[in-house]
């Protein structure tokens, strides 16, 4: 899968997907400070799922209907880089056939696709 890991996110879920063997473009790594409408709309443009937990992107997809590839947001209690590898790894590992194109929202206890 191809993904866009968001510069809040960090650069560890990024490493942790292209251990995966995932195509992996990071914010955090390759073009820190990019404002949030060019992040989306990169995703979106290189076909890649947003990975994020900055909640500003849920306003970008449903109130000004930003086109998207698919969005991850973590609203996760463990900020750790480990809490986030871990509830990436526990979507793709369950749910990997339902994210594309989606709106999902990855707490510590669910996983829940948002109506579009």
């Amino acid at each position: 899968m191809r993904f866009l890991v968001d510069e809040c996110t960090g650069p560890s879920v990024a490493r942790w997907l292209r251990d995966q063997g995932h195509d992996v473009f990071s914010v955090y790594e390759e073009a820190r400070g990019t404002d949030d409408d060019s992040v989306i709309q990169r995703a979106a443009t290189e076909n890649r799922i947003l990975v994020t937990n900055d909640k500003d992107f849920g306003e970008k997809v449903f109130r000004d209907r930003a086109v998207h590839a698919g969005v991850v947001l973590l609203r996760l209690q463990d900020e750790s880089a480990d809490g986030r590898v871990t509830a990436i790894r526990r979507l793709l590992e369950f749910h990997s056939e339902r994210i594309v194109g989606a709106f999902v929202v990855v707490t510590d206890k669910q996983v829940r696709f948002a109506k579009l």
